[in-house]
């Protein structure tokens, strides 16, 4: 169940916390590829394991500064900075005053507590899904590599970018006409990680069924297309409803904390998408397909 490995990771990230660890590290240790750990420790905690890791090195630092007659340069490099300045800089950001400062009586710091995982129950919510099952499927795709530092961050619109770059470019359109009218439906598409890879690879897609055109298609990969392939697998479907992409965000994040929990399904390393539909209900963002299967 990812709740219990997201456990076991903060308690490995509290054992060594003052060593030189980040998200990857940690990740390797429960067993999760570096993309599924960032992905699902973001959704189920709220920040990324780096921002935990920051957060509770420079509570445990203010500690020490405040109890100990530790130094500010030495305080520094053990809590993983490579300078006073860039410890002085984030401590000053995270607790709102100095390391100098916070050796005198009366500073102003903040605590962050090391986190608990529990699973909380609530009553009233309804979270609609439908298990489908499919076969091996081909995608054509305008395929691209991202960083797996990208993952929910809401600062970051590479992913939005590379859609509008695309766009804008007249590649989607081109991709879209080799579908039937009534059936030009996207896909965004993301691909399994290599275990130890950085990087995490997103395409924007159609489906290849038996009535697109092979000359067409061999076209497209002659001029930097690409094919997807995917395996049989279950998948768990839920529609998401807004105006933006924050409803697919919404919808991850239910998936790690309600649907898992309570189904006894986890996810499986296999291609999830986003489904855009041509002619879509009323309201209807996408459809998410996250692969599953049975813990």
């Amino acid at each position: 169940m990812s709740i219990q490995l997201i456990q076991q990771a903060i308690c490995y990230m509290e054992e060594h916390i003052i060593e030189n660890i980040n998200y990857a590290e940690v990740a390797k240790n429960v067993h999760m590829s570096s993309y599924d750990f960032h992905r699902t420790f973001r959704f189920i905690v709220g920040m990324t394991a780096n921002e935990y890791i920051r957060h509770r090195r420079l509570t445990l630092a203010a500690l020490e500064l405040q109890t100990t007659d530790i130094s500010v340069i030495d305080a520094a490099y053990k809590y993983g900075y490579e300078s006073p300045e860039s410890f002085s800089k984030a401590f000053s950001k995270f607790h709102g005053s100095t390391p100098k400062q916070a050796k005198r009586k009366g500073a102003k710091l903040h605590l962050f507590n090391p986190l608990a995982i529990k699973i909380i129950v609530e009553g009233g919510s309804v979270m609609d899904y439908r298990i489908e099952q499919r076969g091996k499927q081909k995608f054509l795709t305008l395929m691209r590599a991202f960083s797996n530092e990208i993952l929910n961050d809401d600062n970051d619109h590479s992913v939005p970018d590379f859609w509008s770059e695309c766009s804008e470019k007249n590649l989607i359109v081109p991709l879209k006409s080799l579908c039937a009218k009534g059936k030009q439906n996207l896909y965004g598409l993301c691909a399994p990680v290599i275990s130890g890879n950085s990087c995490f690879n997103y395409g924007i897609g159609i489906l290849i069924d038996e009535n697109i055109d092979l000359k067409a298609l061999q076209h497209f990969t002659q001029n930097g297309y690409s094919i997807l392939e995917t395996e049989p697998a279950d998948y768990a479907v839920f529609k998401c409803f807004g105006s933006d992409g924050n409803c697919i965000g919404d919808t991850w994040s239910k998936f790690f904390k309600e649907f898992i929990p309570q189904t006894g399904y986890t996810q499986a390393e296999e291609t999830d998408y986003e489904l855009y539909y041509e002619n879509g209900e009323n309201g209807l963002f996408c459809e998410l397909w996250i692969p599953v299967k049975k813990a």
